[in-house]
Formats: C-alpha cells, sequence, structure tokens
C-alpha cells in the first residue's frame, strides 16, 4: 500500500507550521508577562475584596493594562489597572497604577497592596474597605495614596512617612484618629495634602514646617488642636488652604503673609483667642476665594481687601468687625459672594451693594445707621437686623433683634420646615415652602421669619427644600417628610411672642442620605443649635441621634422669651463629612418647629389688669428717676464714666477687686504704675490677676484711662499682656490684667537681691523671639500702626512657662495715616531711637531701636544703661559697637551661660541687636523680618553699619537740646524727690523722657519711691508712665547721669 501526500496538503502544513512557530515566539521568549509572585499577589488582593472580580493571569497586561477598564467621571466610578512592560526589554510587565473607585468594594484593606514593588498610584476612593492603613504600604513607591470615603479606622501609621516618594495623599471622610505622625514632616516631595473629615487629636507636628512644596492643603473637620504655628508661613508654593472646623487656636499667625501664592484661603471657627486683629493679608494679591469666618476677628475691614483684583468670595461672617465697608471694595469686578453677616459693622448701608442685582450679599445682623432699603431682602442682599436697634426704619425686620412693631400677642409657633401646611396633634403647622437662596430672608406674615446664608461649593443645583427622594419608609408625622436645608447658617425667628417661658421642640430627620449612597454609614451631619443665644447642642448627628437614616428624632428644651422674639439658630461649624454621600449637602438641616407655652394664658383678667397698673406704675418711677440723674439730682454717673462703661470689656465690680486683693492690702502691692498702684489678687474662681488702680492724684485722668482701655482691650496677641476688663465705680477706675508669675525680663536678667532667676539660653532665645513677634503685630497686623515708644526690660513680662508678654500700652500712639508724629516725646533713656529722642520723630521703627538694644541685655545680661566697661562707654551699645569693630561680639554673651549657648544663634542674635539698634532709622528692618532672621529663616538683611563718630552721642542729644532750650522756655515743674532719690531713680533708669512740642515744656523722668525699691525685684505689673519733673542740671550730658555700675 502506497502512501502519499498531495502538493497542495504540503502547503498548508507549511503555512499552518509556520502560524505555530510564530504564536510560540510571540507567546513564548517575547511575550509580555506579569511575574508569577506578582500574579499571585493580585490574585490574593482580588480574594479579599469582593465586587474586584480581577481574573489575573501572567498575561492580563497585554496592551498595557487590564482589559476590564471601566470610567464613568460623572459618577465617580473608574476601573482601570495600568503596567509597565519596559522592564527586561519588553519581556516583563509590572503593574504600576490601580484606580478602582465607586463600585462598592468592600472587605478589610489587603496588607498585600504593599508587596506590588512597582505600584505608583493606588486610588481606592469611594469604596467601603475597612480595617487600617496597612504598614505595609511603606514599602511602596507610591506617587499617589488615595484612599478617601472609606471606613478605614485606627490611627495613620507612622511607617507612611517614609514612602518619601509621595506627592498626592488623601485620607478624607474616613474614620482615622489619633494623632498625626510626625514622620509626615519626611514627605518633603508632598504637593497635595487632604487629611479631611476625620477625628484626629493633637496639634499638628513642627516637622510640618519641612513640607515646602505643599501646593495644596486641606484639614477641614479633622479636630486637630493647638495652636495655629508659624511654620505655615514655609508653605509658600501654596495656593490652597483649607482649615474648617478643626479645633484649632488662634490667632492666625504673622507669617501667613508669605503664602503670596494663595488663590483660595478657608479658616473658620477658631476656638481662641476671644478676639484678634485682622491678620496681614495684603500681599496676598491672588486670592479669589477669602473666608474667615468665625475667628473671633475683632477689628476694621482693611482697606487692601478691595485691591484682591481676583476675589470673587469674601466670607468674614461671624466675627466682631466693627467700622464701615470700604468703599474700594465695589471696584472688585469678580466679586460674586460677600458674606459679612454676624458682625457690628457700622455706618450706612453703602449703595453700590443695594443697586448690584446679580451678586449675592449677606449685611444682615450688623449694626448700621441707615439703609435706603425698602425691605429686609433687597434683590440678592439680606438685610434682616442689619440696622441698630436704634436706628430709624418704618421696617422692624431691619432693626436689630426683629423687633415686635406692634403688641406682642403670639404665644405658639408651628413651623413645618421645607413642607406645606400640615395638622400634627392638633396643631396646624404652618408651610415653609419659600425656595430661598444663597442669601436670603423670609417673613412669614408678622409671625416668624427665617433667615439662611451659605455656598454649596462645587455644586450647581443649590438645593434648600428638600423631600424624602430615596422613598425611606419614615414612621411618624408626615413633616418628616420635608425638611429645610442650609449650607452654613439657618436661622429661625417667632415675631411678637408674649415674653415668658416655652417649650421648644425641634424635629429632625435624615432625608438626604440612603444606606446604598452612604458608603456604609460614613455621611455625618454635623451641626450646632442655639436658641435666644445659648448653644444647647454642639455637634449634633441626626443620624446617630436618631439610629439611622430616615428615622425622626425631637430636641425639647425650655426657654425664655424675654424681648418678644424667640430665635433658633442651627449653624454648620465645619464639622463632619465633605465629600460622602455627595459634595456639599451637609449643612444644617430640620423638618418642623413646634413652640408651646409653659405658663398660663390669660385673657383681660383682673391679674392682667393689675400687672398692666403696676408696669405702669415702674415705668413712671423709672422715669422719674432717670429724669433725675439727667438733672444731676441722683448723682448719676458722669460722661466720662459713661465713656468708660461703653467699652467692650470684661466688668468687674469694686466689691470683687476688693475681695480679690484682700481690700488693696499692702502685702499685695506689686508694683507703682503711672496711674498708680499695681497689686495682686485672686478672684472668687481661683484666677490670679493684675490689678492696676488708677490713682486720685494723676494727672493724667479719665481721659488717658478711657484710651488706654480702649486700645489695650482691642489687642489679642499671645505675646502681649492680657486686658480681662476693668472696675469703673464712683472714682474707682482699675484695669485688670493677667498675672503674670515670673515678673518682668529685668527682674529675671537684673536682679541684684533675693532669688535670681537663671535663664537658661534656649528660654533667652525663644523670649527674644516671642518680644518681636508681639512688636510685628503692634506694627503690621493692626489697622491702626501702634507704636509702643517704651520698649525695655522692665516692660516685658514673664509667664509662668517664660512666655514674654509686652506692657504697658499707656506710652502707645496710635497713629493711621502720618509717617511721623510731632508729640510729646515719651520713653525711656538709653532705649529710645536718637531721631526720636532728638528731633521727637516717631515711627515704629523707634520701637525696633528699642528692641535691638533689649535684645543685646537679654544676651549679655547687663543693663544698657548702667554697664559701663571703662569711662569711655556709657552704653552697652557703645560697647557692642567696638566689639563688634574687634570680631570678638561674642565677648557680650552673658559668663553665667558659660559654654550652654548656640554660638551660631547667640552671634545671629547679636548681628540682628545691632541691626536693629542702627542710629540710621531707614536701616531698621521691620519686626516680621526680624523674626524670620532671628529664627534662621532670612539672612540678614545688610550689613551692620558701625555709627560714625558724631553719632556716638546721639542718644545723649536729647538732653543737651534740653539744655539749649531752656532759655526759651523755663517752664520746669520743680522737683518732688529730694537728690538722693532723683540719684536713686536714675541708677534705676525706669523713667521717661517727656517733650511737649508745643510749649517746649520738657519734663523729666517718671519715678516713684515704690517703683525704685520695687520695680525690678517685683512684678513690674502692666502699667504707664506718671512725670515728675527734675531740675535742668540733671540733663546735662557732662554729668552722664550715670554712677559706675561696678
Amino acid at each position: 500500500m502506497e502512501f502519499g501526500i498531495s502538493s497542495s496538503k504540503l502547503f498548508y502544513l507549511f503555512i499552518f507550521g509556520c502560524f505555530a512557530l510564530n504564536a510560540s515566539t510571540y507567546y513564548g521568549s517575547n511575550a509580555q508577562l506579569i511575574p508569577d509572585d506578582e500574579v499571585r499577589i493580585l490574585k490574593a488582593i482580588s480574594s479579599k475584596i469582593a465586587n474586584l472580580n480581577w481574573n489575573v493571569t501572567s498575561r492580563s497586561c497585554i496592551d498595557g493594562g487590564f482589559k476590564n477598564k471601566a470610567i464613568d467621571i460623572d459618577n465617580f466610578i473608574i476601573r482601570n489597572v495600568t503596567c509597565n512592560c519596559s522592564f527586561s526589554s519588553g519581556k516583563v510587565c509590572h503593574v504600576t497604577n490601580i484606580y478602582v473607585t465607586g463600585i462598592n468594594l468592600s472587605g478589610i484593606l489587603p496588607s498585600e497592596f504593599g508587596y506590588l514593588t512597582h505600584l505608583q498610584e493606588l486610588d481606592l476612593t469611594y469604596n467601603s474597605l475597612n480595617g487600617s492603613i496597612p504598614k505595609s504600604f511603606s514599602r511602596l513607591p507610591l506617587v499617589a495614596l488615595r484612599l478617601t470615603g472609606n471606613p478605614i479606622s485606627s490611627q495613620i501609621p507612622t511607617e507612611i512617612g517614609e514612602i518619601t516618594t509621595l506627592e498626592d495623599l488623601e485620607l478624607v471622610d474616613n474614620l482615622l484618629e489619633g494623632t498625626i505622625p510626625s514622620s509626615f514632616g519626611k514627605l518633603k516631595l508632598l504637593s497635595k495634602l487632604d487629611l479631611s473629615g476625620n477625628n484626629f487629636s493633637g496639634a499638628l507636628p513642627e516637622g510640618f514646617g519641612n513640607l515646602k512644596k505643599l501646593e495644596y492643603i486641606a484639614l477641614d473637620g479633622s479636630n486637630i488642636t493647638g495652636n495655629l504655628q508659624d511654620f505655615i508661613g514655609n508653605w509658600t508654593e501654596l495656593t490652597t488652604l483649607y482649615l474648617q472646623g478643626t479645633s484649632l487656636q488662634g490667632p492666625i499667625p504673622t507669617t501667613i503673609s508669605q503664602l503670596t501664592n494663595l488663590t483660595v484661603l478657608y479658616i473658620s471657627d477658631l476656638l481662641g483667642p476671644a478676639t484678634m486683629r485682622f491678620p496681614n493679608l495684603k500681599n496676598l494679591t491672588s486670592l479669589q476665594q477669602l473666608v474667615l469666618r468665625n475667628c473671633s476677628i475683632n477689628d476694621f475691614i482693611p482697606s487692601y481687601i478691595g485691591e484682591m483684583v481676583h476675589l470673587d468670595t469674601l466670607d468674614l461672617s461671624f466675627n466682631k468687625l466693627i467700622g464701615e465697608i470700604p468703599n474700594n471694595i465695589n471696584d472688585l469686578t469678580s466679586l460674586t459672594y460677600m458674606f459679612l453677616n454676624e458682625n457690628s459693622l457700622s455706618g450706612k448701608v453703602p449703595e453700590w451693594i443695594l443697586q448690584n442685582e446679580d451678586d449675592y450679599f449677606d449685611l444682615s445682623y450688623n449694626n448700621f445707621s441707615e439703609t435706603s432699603a425698602p425691605n429686609c431682602q433687597y434683590n440678592n442682599v439680606n438685610l434682616a437686623s442689619s440696622l441698630s436697634s436704634s436706628a430709624k426704619t418704618s421696617h422692624a425686620c431691619l432693626k436689630r433683634g426683629l423687633p415686635c412693631e406692634g403688641k406682642p400677642k403670639y404665644h405658639s409657633l408651628f413651623i413645618n420646615c421645607g413642607g406645606p401646611e400640615i395638622e400634627y396633634d392638633g396643631n396646624k403647622y404652618e408651610g415653609d415652602t419659600n425656595p430661598g437662596s444663597i442669601s436670603s430672608f423670609f417673613l412669614s406674615d408678622d409671625k416668624w421669619a427665617y433667615s439662611s446664608t451659605g455656598i454649596y461649593w462645587g455644586r450647581s443645583d443649590y438645593k434648600y427644600l428638600v423631600t424624602n427622594e430615596f422613598s425611606l419608609n419614615i414612621n411618624g408625622p408626615d413633616f418628616y417628610q420635608t425638611a429645610r436645608l442650609s449650607p452654613l447658617s439657618l436661622k429661625y425667628q417667632g415675631l411678637c411672642m408674649i415674653n415668658g417661658n416655652y417649650n421648644v421642640k425641634l424635629h429632625f430627620a435624615e432625608i438626604m442620605y440612603s444606606n446604598d449612597r452612604n458608603l456604609s454609614g460614613l455621611g455625618r451631619r454635623i451641626f450646632d443649635v442655639s436658641i435666644q443665644g445659648r448653644k444647647y447642642l454642639r455637634d449634633f448627628n441626626i443620624i446617630k441621634e436618631a439610629g439611622g437614616v430616615g428615622k425622626g428624632i425631637v430636641k425639647d428644651f425650655n426657654v425664655d422669651v424675654n424681648n418678644n422674639t424667640l430665635e433658633i439658630h442651627l449653624y454648620w461649624a465645619g464639622k463632619g463629612t465633605y465629600y460622602v454621600p455627595d459634595n456639599a449637602i451637609n449643612g444644617p438641616l430640620i423638618s418642623a418647629i413646634s413652640v408651646s407655652p409653659n405658663f398660663k394664658i390669660e385673657r383681660n383678667s383682673a391679674g392682667a389688669i393689675a400687672g398692666i397698673v403696676i408696669g405702669s406704675c415702674l415705668f413712671l418711677i423709672m422715669l422719674i428717676v432717670f429724669v433725675l440723674r439727667r438733672m444731676a439730682f441722683l448723682g448719676g454717673k458722669d460722661s466720662k464714666d459713661k465713656q468708660l462703661s461703653d467699652l467692650e470689656t470684661g466688668y468687674f465690680s469694686f466689691k470683687q477687686i476688693k475681695d480679690a486683693t484682700n481690700n488693696f492690702a499692702p502685702e499685695n502691692k506689686i508694683g507703682e504704675g503711672g496711674f498708680g498702684p499695681v497689686y495682686k489678687g485672686v478672684l472668687s474662681n481661683g484666677v490670679i490677676i493684675a490689678v492696676k488702680q488708677l490713682s486720685s492724684k494723676s494727672k493724667q485722668g479719665n481721659r488717658e484711662f478711657v484710651n488706654e482701655i480702649g486700645m489695650i482691650s482691642a489687642l489679642q496677641h499671645p505675646n502681649l499682656v492680657k486686658l480681662y476688663g476693668c472696675c469703673i465705680e464712683g472714682n474707682q477706675l482699675l484695669l485688670i490684667y493677667e498675672y503674670m508669675e515670673n515678673n518682668s525680663l529685668a527682674n529675671a536678667l537684673f536682679r541684684s537681691q533675693g532669688p535670681k532667676i537663671h535663664l537658661d539660653w534656649p528660654t533667652r532665645m525663644k523670649i527674644c523671639v516671642e518680644i518681636a513677634r508681639g512688636l510685628a503685630y503692634l506694627h503690621e497686623e493692626s489697622r491702626l500702626k501702634i507704636v509702643h515708644r517704651d520698649i525695655k526690660a522692665t516692660n516685658v513680662l514673664l509667664s509662668k512657662d517664660f512666655s514674654a508678654k509686652i506692657s504697658d500700652f499707656g506710652l502707645a500712639k496710635l497713629d493711621e495715616e502720618n509717617t511721623h508724629i510731632s508729640t510729646r516725646i515719651a520713653g525711656t533713656i538709653g532705649y529710645m531711637a536718637p531721631e526720636y529722642a532728638t528731633r521727637g520723630y516717631l515711627t515704629d521703627k523707634a520701637d525696633v531701636y528699642s528692641f535691638g538694644v533689649v535684645a543685646l541685655e537679654i544676651v549679655s545680661g547687663k543693663r544698657n544703661t548702667s554697664y559701663r566697661p571703662n569711662e569711655e562707654f556709657v552704653y552697652l551699645l557703645d560697647w557692642a559697637y567696638v566689639l563688634q569693630e574687634k570680631g570678638s561680639l561674642l565677648d557680650l554673651v552673658d559668663p553665667s551661660l558659660g559654654s550652654s549657648y548656640s554660638s551660631q544663634e547667640a552671634m545671629r542674635m547679636l548681628e540682628v541687636a545691632l541691626l536693629c539698634a542702627n542710629p540710621s532709622h531707614s536701616l531698621r528692618p521691620s519686626m516680621s523680618s526680624v523674626v524670620f532672621m532671628l529664627e534662621g529663616k532670612l539672612l540678614i538683611q545688610a550689613p551692620i553699619i558701625k555709627p560714625r563718630e558724631s553719632d556716638q552721642d546721639a542718644r545723649g542729644e536729647a538732653f543737651e537740646i534740653t539744655s539749649s532750650q531752656d532759655s526759651h522756655s523755663q517752664t520746669f515743674n520743680s522737683s518732688t524727690k529730694s537728690h538722693e532719690n532723683v540719684e536713686q531713680s536714675v541708677d534705676a533708669m525706669d523713667g521717661p523722657l517727656s517733650r511737649d512740642n508745643h510749649s517746649q515744656t520738657f519734663a523729666s523722668f517718671a519715678f516713684s519711691d515704690e517703683r525704685v525699691e520695687q520695680g525690678v525685684d517685683v512684678m513690674d505689673g502692666p502699667s504707664t508712665n506718671s512725670f515728675i519733673s527734675l531740675p535742668s542740671k540733671y540733663f546735662s550730658p557732662s554729668s552722664r547721669l550715670l554712677k559706675d555700675s561696678n
């Protein structure tokens, strides 16, 4: 039998063999394969996460990624895994990017991700993964890690700070807690950091100052604590800063002025201090959105806001702003939203605001004097309660407090918030279906009103009325099917109510979240509830209180109505989640309000008539008393006392202060101020205070007292002595300050008798920087330029932890416009700048000079006016110039420090001190620059100029001028002290020189026996200087005014 193959069959076999050979070549030696160990890791991940459904093989990376790719940007759904197949000449692939978002992945976050050694991006946003962040992630070369919207919990592992390749870290709306790891300071490539919507504790680590490449940082609702730190000034590339709803303390540091690239700045709901000045944002000219809400800012709106030409949003609501709205804000053509509600702004409501029909402005709850607006909602401007209670207007809703126009007549109130009129439990709930807007006020007849304000950021579908859109099975009244929602602040007012005690019930149900959209219950709507100005509910969470979505919860309260108006305020303080379940729908929400009286309603009864009669009699008696007081028959307080009592400071009764100081016992006396003695006291609550008593002998009198209290009460800074308040009763005028346990800096440095405080080098460095910060605040952060004029060691007080605080603002001068001030000279010999001492030329650079002298004293431990190494030198400063020329400045360092100091820091402080004490005021740096130079963040700005020979005695020229002008004016008061006391006082050098430029009347040093005896040895107290004249011979420069210090 013959076997044969035809030629055609041979041809087909040949072709098939070629294909087989090519396939073998492609899928063999040239195939792009994932290594077997990586395949096993990917399979393990897929097996632990529900809904991931990866079917991974070694060939899954063909065409650069997994085949089951799905992208739906609108619904935040992405399923995409990409690979890099360039390894081993294109034969090996590694997974480099995993994006799996919004597909309801569940299970524990697998640690196996940490073994994908080439993974650069991991994005698992909007899923339901739980557990904690695996420490194994630290092995990865990650550039981006995004776990937003997953119920992962526990602390962030310290190891995450070891991923030094990270540029983008987003851990938002999770359940993370504990402190933020200090190791984050190693993430120096980080450009975006978002930790919002978590429950962290503790302060931001100091290492955050190393994150100098940050462009975006958000810590909203993260519950971090501590003070806002100066290191934020290191984030000079930052464009976006969100700090809403934290537990941070103010004030906002001066270093924020360095963030010149900022376009978005949100800071809200700082916990302290009680008041602060408007931060210096003048350099932030690129700002588009500026929000400083509820930050206790007690200041004028700075005019430079009107120069921020890119600004489209300005929110300064819920502060203590005063003064008028700057007119140049009208020049901001991009401004669309402006919220200035809940302040104390005054003047007339600007017409340009009322004429704007396209933008949204809220001026409600202010203190304006008048407006041309015909009603409380004009165009898109909310003007409810915007005028003072004494303003003349025909619309009661414009007045502060929404007073009742007629006779109070209502004793109950029922509102179906966000829904139609319904009846429940025998009561008719009025409908509340006004659509609302970004800034709106609605008045329902004369019985009730609501005011709503705020923006839903990131959404175009503004929603203020909501319904049960997810068909949640809600048990209970129909009013739980609807609700009114506000992005920020929602106020309801019951109007013209009869005064008395009421039961207020607030009804809530969460109808905007559903379980399938809430990502395992992550969504948290958190807000505060206040009634009649008292906060009854803080961080109220409807779902938590009701036990789930679609469940009603009632909160009831008993409250008093005393002014015929009931106010219920719901306020979002930046807490809760931000992106879960949906972007920006997490403001306050309420379903219904019911208000019932806790008193019996009587109509035309004999008791009511009797009440009217008695009330009328009381009113008549009060009217008579008022008239008699106006006629001075009953000894009413004079206008000066009224001027004092009108100031917005804490008020103490004279009895409180007497009890606190043990009736001003001599042993409680701790110093003598210019107005009189200073006493230590202890209030009934245990708070220790320093009491400055206005002396009846003081020539300054009430005028200067008023000036001082008005100024100091407005100044709040960690490095300024805090004024608690005042006492005005009869002739008693008292200032009450915080007590400084460690006395004055002079006491610590120069005390010659008794136990001496040892200041180590770190403490001295800290004190010097803090004095500089305090002065930077006075000079640059206040709307008014504030020049202290008497910076010296006795006017720097030390707290228990040796924090430095500047005291004695009695010599301070507010200068709003002028570059120099022609007024009486007030300062202390040896600390006054030459141009001020000789010509009365005063700018903030005079304080810079004085600071330079104090800095020398801190380093050397020697008093400028009493250290004389030999007869040729009058001051420590003179000797410093000599040592500088010799190149041996460090010889000035206090010998008591031994070798326990940083020579680098000491040299820096000495060089800065001499730069500050430059004879030419124009060459002295600003105090903010001084802070940066002391901290080593800024090079010393210019070479230190050694004084010319003609400048050597510049500080004594004041006395030469005084003597030469003695012939023109012999108006010197006689000395009230013996020469011995004068010499003793001069040795203490605690006295200011005073000159009145108009009369050429010269006064001399301010000393009292008590200050001489106790001024250095005991707490100097927050005091001002009085003036006692010396004979002109004591101004002679030849006398040097000093003794050898031995």
